[in-house]
């Protein structure tokens, strides 16, 4: 079994602020393994199988009120996990996750495009941009 670990992209204006509720570079990361993923901010997890990706999406930037600390969208659920204002990548499921139920988590790692590419090889029926 294969895993690859992608770390958060810190913003340094928001770095105490994320440290504060226990969102630090030691303590965030997103692993894509043979079959599936899973997700550490902090305090929050999130985890799914490869099977329940539908796709994968570059974007941003974003503003810092939307996009910094743990989010939930009030228009559709997703859920977005952000460091950075910079950008990030969405990944959409098949069936939503969590006991909210998101049918999408939104990421600011530091190599978005690197994750996509590899979650793209490992779940090649997610589609791309």
């Amino acid at each position: 079994m294969t895993n690859d670990v992608f770390s958060f992209e810190f913003d340094d204006r928001y770095r105490r602020f994320l440290g504060f509720i226990g969102i630090r570079p030691e303590t965030c990361r997103v692993e894509v393994t043979d079959d599936g993923i899973r997700v550490a901010f902090g305090p929050w997890k999130a985890a799914t199988d490869l099977a329940n990706l539908a796709g994968v999406e570059l974007s941003g930037p974003y503003s810092a009120i939307k996009a910094i600390g743990p989010r939930v969208s009030l228009a559709d659920r997703g859920l977005t996990f952000g460091t950075s204002t910079r950008q990030g990548l969405c990944l959409r499921f098949r069936r939503p996750i969590g006991p909210l139920r998101h049918p999408g988590l939104t990421v600011t790692v530091a190599e978005p495009k690197a994750l996509m590419e590899r979650l793209l090889a490992k779940a090649p029926g997610s589609g791309g941009p």
